[in-house]
C-alpha cells in the first residue's frame, strides 16, 4: 500500500492529469512510496472516497480546479469523517488564491499555493518523518477521534497554507515517462515547453505567472522524441504563449514536421498578433489538419481591451488569421468572451461578426468567469459585475447586460458550439446568416431553438438536424430542396449514411458521397477537415 496517493478529478476520462505527473516525478526518494490514482467528475464522490481509502495512505494530495472543486469537497469531507488521521494536502489554481472561507480548505490539513512541483515532496517528507504508528482502517467514535488527534504530534511546524516559490525548470525532473501505455492509447498527452505569460489580462490566472520560464530546448525535444518512440500521436501544449520565443517555437515545429506521420496532431495556444515569416514558413508546410492553434482574441473593442489590460494589434491579428486560413491547413480555434467590463451586446456582436468574417473553423464564445486571484474584481463596483458564487463563477449580469440578456447570450454560446463549431453543420450553418449579421441571425436561431428544445444540452444530432431544417425552411423560408441537400452532405461527410427520415422526400434514393477521412485526428477537427474547411 502506498504512503502517498496523488489524485484529482479530471473533467473527462480522456484528460490525463499533467500536474500529478510533475509531482510524482519530483518526489525523489519518496517516489517508491507513492501512487497516482485518477478519477473524473462523472464518478460519484463516495465511490472515489472508497477507492482512495482502500489504498490505506498516510497522505493524499489532491489537485483542485474550477471544474472539480464541488465534487472534490465531497470527497475530502467523506475521507475526513471516516479516516481523520489521513493527511490531505491540496494544490492547484482553485486553492492557490483567496483560501479564506473555502470549505475544502477548512477540511484539508494543508494547502500548497502556487507551483507545488518541489514543495509537495518537502511537505510529505516532514509529515512522514514524524513516525506515527500506522493504524488499520476502521470506524471511530467522536471521542476516539479526538483522543487519537490529541495523542499525535502537532502541526510539525507546518502552517495550513504553504506558499511554493516558483521553480526553475533546471530544478525539475520532467514527467513524461509517467504517461503509461493506457494514457498513450486513450488520453490526451499534455506537454509544455514553457510556463508563465508576459501579459496582464485581468480575467486570466496566467497573467499572474511572471516571468516566463522555458525548458532547455534540447532537453525538451529529447523528451518529445521518447514520446514519439512510444507511439504518442497527439500532443497538446499547455504553454500560454507558444509563439512568444520565435527561435524556440520554430525549433519545436521543425522537430515535429521532420517526424510527422499521418494522423499526428499538435495543439498550441498562440498570441494572435505575433506570427512572423520565420514561423509562417514552417507552419505552411504542415499537412492539413495536423496543427491546431488556439487564438485568444477575447474582444475586438479596444476600449474594453484597455480596461482589462489586454493589448493586441487588430490589424496584425486579422492578417495572421487570413494567412492561416488561406495559406495553411491549420485548424484555428478562436476565443471571444461575453460579459467583459465595458462590452455591450452591440460591441460584442460587432466583434463576433468580424471574427466570423476571418473564418476560423471554431469560435469559442466563453462566458466571463471570476477566477480566484484575478484582478478583474477591481471592476466590480464601477461596472456592477455580479458573478455566480458557485463554480464556474460565471458572470450573471453587469451594468451593460442584464440577467435576462446574459442568459440569452449563454444559450447563444451553447448552441453555437453545437451548430457552429462541432463540424456537423459546416456547410449548413452559414445558411443561417447568409447576407445578414452572423450574430443577429444566430441569436434569432438560438432563441427560436430554445423555444423548441427548452434545453441547451443532451440534444441528439438527428433531432438537432431536424430543428435546423425546420428553422431554415419554415422560419426564414429558404428553399427546402437546397437545405436538405446541404444537410445531407454535412451528415455524410461526418461519416454517416443512414438517411434521416425527414430528408428522404427531398433526396434521390441512390445519392451518397465518400467523405475524406482522417480517423486518427480528434473528431471535431476531423469533421472540419473532411468537409474541406
Amino acid at each position: 500500500m502506498p504512503d502517498i496517493v496523488l489524485s484529482t478529478l479530471n473533467a473527462k476520462f480522456i484528460h490525463a492529469a499533467f500536474g500529478l505527473r510533475y509531482l510524482f516525478a519530483n518526489l525523489g526518494d519518496l517516489q517508491s512510496r507513492a501512487r497516482i490514482v485518477e478519477f473524473d467528475i462523472n464518478q460519484k464522490p463516495l465511490d472515489i472516497a472508497e477507492i482512495l481509502l482502500a489504498q490505506n495512505p498516510k497522505i493524499i494530495g489532491l489537485g483542485i480546479y474550477i471544474w472539480n472543486v464541488s465534487e472534490a469537497t465531497e470527497v475530502v469531507a467523506a475521507i475526513k469523517r471516516v479516516r481523520p488521521e489521513i493527511k490531505i494536502i491540496l494544490g492547484g489554481p482553485e486553492v492557490s488564491y483567496e483560501t479564506d472561507g473555502q470549505k475544502i480548505v477548512e477540511l484539508a490539513d494543508h494547502v500548497i499555493t502556487g507551483e507545488a512541483d518541489l514543495k509537495f515532496a518537502e511537505v510529505c517528507e516532514q509529515l512522514l518523518s514524524v513516525g506515527r504508528d500506522s493504524v488499520e482502517p476502521k470506524f471511530f467514535s467522536a471521542n476516539e477521534v479526538r483522543a487519537r488527534e490529541d495523542s499525535r504530534p502537532t502541526n510539525f511546524n507546518l502552517p495550513k497554507i504553504i506558499p511554493a516559490p516558483l521553480p526553475e525548470f533546471a530544478q525539475l525532473k520532467l514527467p513524461y515517462e509517467f504517461y503509461d501505455e493506457r494514457d498513450i492509447a486513450h488520453r490526451i498527452i499534455y506537454v509544455e515547453a514553457s510556463r508563465g505569460c508576459p501579459f496582464t489580462c485581468e480575467f486570466c490566472l496566467s497573467s499572474l505567472d511572471i516571468p516566463v520560464r522555458a525548458v532547455p530546448i534540447d532537453l525538451f525535444l529529447g523528451e518529445m522524441q521518447k514520446l514519439l518512440d512510444r507511439g504518442v500521436r497527439q500532443f497538446k501544449f499547455v504553454d500560454r504563449t507558444f509563439n512568444l520565443n520565435i527561435t524556440a517555437s520554430r525549433a519545436i515545429l521543425e522537430f515535429f514536421l521532420a517526424r510527422h506521420r499521418d494522423g499526428n496532431f499538435y495543439h498550441f495556444e498562440m498570441i494572435p498578433d505575433r506570427l512572423p515569416d520565420a514561423l509562417r514558413q514552417i507552419i505552411a508546410k504542415f499537412p492539413p489538419g495536423s496543427l491546431q492553434f488556439e487564438v485568444g482574441i477575447q474582444t475586438f473593442n479596444p476600449e474594453v481591451g484597455k480596461l482589462i489590460s489586454r493589448k493586441q494589434n487588430y490589424e496584425h491579428l486579422a492578417d495572421n488569421l487570413n494567412f492561416l486560413r488561406k495559406e495553411t491547413g491549420v485548424h484555428v480555434h478562436a476565443d471571444l468572451i461575453v460579459g467583459l467590463p465595458g462590452e455591450t451586446v452591440e460591441s460584442f456582436a460587432e466583434g463576433f461578426d468580424r471574427l466570423v468574417a476571418l473564418r476560423p473553423q471554431e469560435i469559442q464564445v466563453g462566458i466571463l468567469k471570476r477566477l480566484r486571484g484575478t484582478p478583474i474584481v477591481r471592476h466590480d463596483a464601477e461596472w456592477r459585475m455580479i458573478y455566480n458564487p458557485q463554480p464556474k463563477y460565471e458572470i450573471l449580469q453587469n451594468k451593460l447586460i442584464d440577467f435576462a440578456t446574459m442568459q440569452k447570450l449563454r444559450r447563444f454560446a451553447k448552441y453555437w458550439d453545437l451548430v457552429g463549431n462541432n463540424g456537423n453543420f459546416v456547410e449548413t450553418a452559414p445558411l443561417i446568416w447568409q447576407n445578414n449579421s452572423p450574430f443577429a441571425a444566430f441569436m434569432h436561431f438560438s432563441e427560436w431553438l430554445y423555444s423548441r428544445a427548452n434545453r441547451t444540452d443532451s440534444i441528439p444530432l438527428a433531432r438537432l438536424m431536424e430543428w435546423v431544417f425546420e428553422f431554415l425552411t419554415a422560419e426564414i423560408k429558404l428553399d427546402s430542396q437546397i437545405v436538405a441537400e446541404t444537410l445531407w452532405r454535412d451528415y455524410q461527410r461526418g461519416g454517416r449514411n443512414d438517411k434521416p427520415v425527414f430528408l428522404r422526400e427531398f433526396l434521390p434514393e441512390e445519392e451518397t458521397i465518400s467523405p475524406r477521412r482522417s480517423p486518427a485526428l480528434p473528431k471535431r477537427q476531423a469533421r472540419h477537415l473532411a468537409q474541406g474547411v
